[in-house]
């Protein structure tokens, strides 16, 4: 390593006492040192005299400018948007940097860059890289001289497709005598080196221009939640190129001691940082709650985007509270986008929890038919969200890689951290679950059957239906083309019940996933809930249709319960209505119950992120059926207006008004706008909202980069089921706005 001079009596000094702008070193004990590279100690014997007239021409090779080049560079890279004065550039690629020397570069000049990572950079860890130029070996980046015009030097250095990824600092050495003389530490030349998905030879290759817009460059998502039969869903802003987020990043991987020579390494990226991002075990972002008490931090619901949590986490050095699996997947998506690694937010629908492997999910009812929540322990979430990264797997065979499950929320430990994948998605739906990492957990979220048991009382349990479609019923994330979703359940699974289905589920076995294949009797009689979701605070309808396909009437007892349940599964303890009905079905007929459910019966048990659940059980005298469907609600819209010029640097406002048609007061409600290269998250906080009441925002802003722009607006309520957000999006030039170009249409 380079030692740090001692005192300022040692270091170099010209003829007339200034600082030079190089430094001295001997090549024979030539060492880097540990951070900043400072400055050098002479050597016992050495002198740093420097001659006073030297031949023209003749005298020594000194650097004394570097231009980072960064507007050419990364407009080649892909790099533009990013808001930092750094260089930011991918691997793999080559760019540009001017060296203005105190001569013009002569062909026998020996001179080399240095590019150094972290706090003890070495060679033999790729962390210390010399890039040289002309016919001297260097490492294993590659540089050349593309031109030399007066005292100026172009030169082009290519980073290794596998490099570490992170900030360097750059020095500049040049041969003079027996020595190396090395410019100072400059932190405006550090250089940000990012994964590289337009470069065939990186890891995270990506082979199309539209998924690289969309998982690398698009720095606002959607998020899909709600039910399997009324999807809903929210804005992101990922912000992956907002002021300080990539910083934020480099200091994840630092606090949480991430090992340098690890961050050129996709797997080992993507790995660690699904254990990063929860705070289970490592100091990580976020903080998991999934209680209704939020008193001592954010409520997951009102988050609107990463940037606000990342840059947070980066100023405390403490985790954020609070998270839920969308706000886990959210900041983990900004992660891997900043860092170059194309990922999208996946949502699965009907998402087994807690299974641990296990491909069976217990519903348990007593006796006389009610569920019974207390021996119920397996759970079914209505939605849970992760992601997907997309990448080689060196570490196996090609059909593996692609699209691999990476998941931050904190459910069980993986080689003792909380942490989930990646796990090749083709690996899940072939059932070949003996591969690295996580696939049997995977597996059970999307594949576990839905089994039905009836317990005596003396507690023994007997199964009387298996639902084997309930499960991964859909899965969604945004489409690569629109703001609209893409269904991928199709990549996760086979069609129920067709031969490769079959198949994979037998090989899923092999590997150690329990499954209940036990025969059951197929019962004749069925139900279906259907029910009209409305705003909250209307009636809900419900229709209970039971269909007979026996040859024979059927007497059937019934017993509806509706309550409360929370987005993961859990069903509040108390249902707020029970009915107990008896109806007739003739042969190969239905007949249908329905109820009308008035607001005031389920209004005062909503909470934030809950839906209603309709469980129906019927029995006959030899038969017994029972059914689940949950049931969201939906909310009253928001109204937002634009205004100004859209172009870059000019006033714009945006005013959001929200009247409350409901016949109930909102309390607790917030108010967030954010947009990326638009706005930086603003919330407002209004107490009540009576029934009628209106509210209104007018907030301005100024457009930081020119391209589509998204802001997204949520209003929060305490009271409310789910957050009601709207998005908008606008197309800001850094010129006038051409006829058209300057409408501003709502997304949805």
């Amino acid at each position: 390593m380079l030692q740090p001079f001692g005192s300022s009596s040692d270091r170099i000094r010209t003829p007339t006492g200034e600082r030079p702008s190089i430094l001295t070193v001997p090549n024979k004990n030539l060492h880097i040192d540990h951070d900043d590279f400072r400055e050098f100690e002479p050597f016992e014997g050495e002198t740093d005299f420097i001659p006073r007239s030297v031949p023209p021409g003749t005298e020594p090779l000194t650097v004394v400018g570097v231009d980072m080049q960064k507007d050419f560079n990364e407009a080649k890279h892909y790099t533009s948007e990013y808001m930092t004065n750094l260089l930011v550039v991918r691997r793999g690629q080559q760019f540009t940097i001017n060296l203005t020397c105190n001569r013009p570069v002569m062909p026998q000049d020996d001179f080399q860059m240095e590019f150094l990572i972290g706090a003890d950079p070495a060679a033999n860890k790729d962390s210390l890289v010399v890039v040289t130029f002309g016919n001297r070996p260097g490492a294993s980046w590659t540089g050349e001289i593309l031109g030399n015009k007066d005292n100026v030097v172009s030169l082009g250095i290519t980073a290794h497709p596998k490099a570490i990824v992170g900030l360097y600092r750059i020095y500049v050495a040049v041969s003079v005598g027996n020595g190396m003389q090395r410019t100072e530490k400059d932190p405006n030349t550090n250089v940000y080196m990012l994964f590289n998905p337009w470069c065939p030879d990186d890891d995270v290759f990506y082979p199309d221009d539209a998924g690289r817009m969309e998982y690398v460059l698009n720095s606002t998502g959607l998020i899909y939640q709600g039910t399997a039969d009324q999807v809903g869903e929210r804005g992101w802003v990922y912000g992956q190129f907002e002021e300080g987020v990539l910083d934020a990043c480099i200091y994840i991987m630092d606090a949480c001691r991430m090992p340098i020579d690890n961050r050129g390494d996709i797997v080992t990226m993507v790995r660690s940082a699904s254990a990063l991002i929860n705070s289970q075990d490592d100091n990580g972002v976020l903080i998991g709650n999934w209680s209704d008490d939020f008193s001592m931090g954010t409520p997951p619901t009102t988050w609107t985007g990463s940037a606000k949590i990342l840059l947070q986490y980066h100023s405390t050095g403490a985790p954020v509270s609070f998270a839920q699996c969308w706000v886990y997947a959210g900041v983990l998506n900004t992660f891997l986008r900043c860092l170059g690694i194309p990922s999208r937010l996946i949502t699965n629908f009907n998402s087994a929890h807690d299974n641990t492997g296990n491909l069976k999910t217990e519903l348990i009812f007593k006796a006389d038919g009610t569920p019974d929540r207390r021996n119920t322990r397996d759970s079914i979430w209505n939605y849970h969200c992760w992601n997907e990264a997309y990448m080689k797997r060196v570490d196996l065979p090609p059909k593996y890689s692609g699209w691999q499950v990476v998941d931050a929320t904190p459910q069980e430990t993986s080689d003792g951290y909380f942490r989930c994948g990646p796990a090749p998605v083709i690996a899940i739906k072939d059932g070949e679950l003996c591969h690295p990492f996580d696939c049997g957990f995977i597996f059970a979220e999307v594949n576990s059957d839905l089994i039905h048991m009836k317990i005596d009382r003396y507690g023994n349990m007997t199964p009387f239906k298996v639902d084997k479609t309930y499960v991964g019923k859909l899965i969604y994330t945004k489409s690569m083309t629109s703001w609209g979703p893409e269904d991928i359940t199709g990549t996760y699974k086979y069609p129920e019940g067709s031969s490769e289905d079959q198949k994979t589920m037998a090989l899923a076995e092999q590997f150690g996933c329990s499954r209940d294949n036990s025969d059951y009797p197929t019962s004749k009689l069925s139900i279906n809930i259907s029910a009209q979701a409305g705003f909250v605070g209307e009636p809900l309808k419900i229709a209970l249709a039971f269909h007979n396909q026996g040859d024979l009437m059927k007497s059937v007892k019934a017993h509806m319960e509706i309550s409360v349940t929370y987005y993961t599964g859990v069903v509040s303890s108390d249902p707020f209505k029970i009915e107990d009905f008896s109806l007739d079905v003739e042969a190969y007929q239905s007949s249908t119950k329905v109820f009308d459910i008035p607001p005031q019966e389920y209004l005062s048990h909503l909470g934030p992120n809950s839906s209603l659940e309709i469980s129906v059980t019927g029995q006959t005298d030899n038969e017994r059926m029972s059914e689940v469907k949950s049931v969201s609600l939906k909310l009253p819209p928001l109204n937002v207006m634009l205004s100004g010029q859209p172009q870059v640097n000019s006033d714009m406002f945006v005013i959001v008004s929200f009247t409350n048609i409901l016949n109930f007061p909102l309390t607790g409600a917030k108010l967030a706008i954010e947009g990326a290269g638009l706005l930086e998250t603003q919330v407002y906080n209004y107490r009540t909202i009576p029934p009628m009441g209106k509210i209104s925002r007018k907030v301005g802003f100024r457009p930081q980069k020119p391209g589509l722009r998204t802001l997204l607006l949520v209003l929060d309520c305490e009271n409310l089921p789910d957050p009601k957000d709207l998005r908008f999006h606008q197309n800001h030039h850094t010129g006038p706005v051409p006829a058209g170009g300057g409408s501003t249409d709502a997304l949805r």
